[in-house]
């Protein structure tokens, strides 16, 4: 769907599915196998999802030559639970092949696969790796002024609170608010003096997905507040141009990851971005020409940032960017998987 709920141009979108629905998924099988397909593509990127696409895959499976291909965010969640190996099992033993968009996450698939068979031997089944590709449906890239306009965070038109330089300085943090992605210690690199010289300002923008009490313990405790833009709740999809294009870079500290559609996002806007060295994130931002990959701690983080506003290189990481996109292209995901299933 498009940012206002409408299927693209040519595309005829059928919801069938209810995760916790067992009808729906005998429903949905039947369906695709009147549809004789050469193979499926099933997304997974949560054990929860297990029982539901596996069942369906195994059915559609069943006297037919169908193939089921697998595209995994993940296949070991970030946040453990009870049940999440059982559950992860089930689906990727009815699949084909996967596609994963990070080489963590196929090393993952890869040992959970061997587990089904004796020795090292992953059976049939095939494995590729392929970058996520671009997220492009978020409208397309805005000046930066109208953006921090549109968001009520520009000064322009107060010649006193704008930074030395001429311009303000604005980082952005997007997405849920949970543990593993590391808010926290961004909040710590924030309270960096050399950051506070600099008058840079963090704009936080997504929902928390835990108890913020710790969060706001943080910037109590550093005396941030003057620092931080706070837009801590869901952010429409019509918003989010807004958010990209304001910022100067986009940052990511995680504490563990596989793959990240922020990234991607941030490269169709064509913006700078920091993250840490954990999962793929490192194959995707090359160091110090698309942005920085760090150490996950705030040192290291404050160390880039800093590095990257005293160096001006927002113009120069932006024009890499730009450049390194096109790996990342919907045609090239799309002849991948049509490979992997011709081999």
């Amino acid at each position: 769907f498009d940012t206002i709920g409408k299927s693209p141009e040519g595309i005829e979108i059928v919801i069938l599915i209810n995760s916790i629905n067992p009808f729906t998924w005998l429903k949905t099988a039947a369906w695709i196998k009147r549809q004789k397909p050469d193979y499926v593509i099933s997304r997974f990127w949560l054990p929860f999802m297990g029982p539901c696409l596996g069942t369906i895959a195994k059915i559609i499976k069943w006297k037919t030559n169908i193939k089921v291909i697998a595209v995994c965010d993940n296949v070991i969640p970030h946040e453990k639970r009870i049940g999440d190996k059982m559950l992860t099992k089930y689906f990727v033993k009815q699949c084909d092949g996967f596609v994963a968009m990070s080489n963590s996450v196929l090393n993952d698939l890869e040992s959970i696969t061997k587990s089904f068979y004796k020795g090292n031997s992953k059976g049939s089944k095939k494995f590729k790796f392929i970058p996520h590709p671009v997220y492009n449906i978020f409208g397309e890239k805005i000046n930066k002024e109208v953006a921090r306009r549109h968001l009520g965070i520009s000064t322009s038109d107060n010649k006193k609170e704008i930074n030395v330089g001429g311009e303000e300085k604005y980082l952005l943090f997007f997405g849920f608010i949970r543990k593993y992605k590391g808010l926290d210690l961004l909040l710590d690199a924030m309270a960096d003096e050399r950051i506070k010289k600099m008058a840079v300002k963090l704009i936080i923008a997504g929902e928390y997905y835990e108890e913020k009490a710790m969060y706001e313990e943080i910037i109590r405790e550093k005396q941030i507040e003057n620092s931080l833009v706070l837009k801590t709740e869901f952010i429409p999809s019509t918003e989010v141009k807004y958010y990209f294009c304001a910022a100067d870079m986009i940052v990511q500290p995680y504490r563990s990851a596989t793959q990240s559609g922020v990234t991607q996002i941030a490269y169709h806007f064509e913006r700078p971005m920091l993250v840490t060295d954990v999962g793929g994130l490192s194959e995707i931002v090359p160091h110090k020409k698309a942005g920085y990959v760090c150490q996950v701690n705030s040192k290291s983080i404050a160390n880039a940032i800093v590095h990257f506003y005293e160096n001006g290189l927002e113009e120069n990481f932006s024009e890499n960017v730009k450049n390194e996109k096109h790996r990342f292209t919907w045609e090239a995901f799309v002849a991948g998987i049509e490979e992997m299933v011709r081999e």
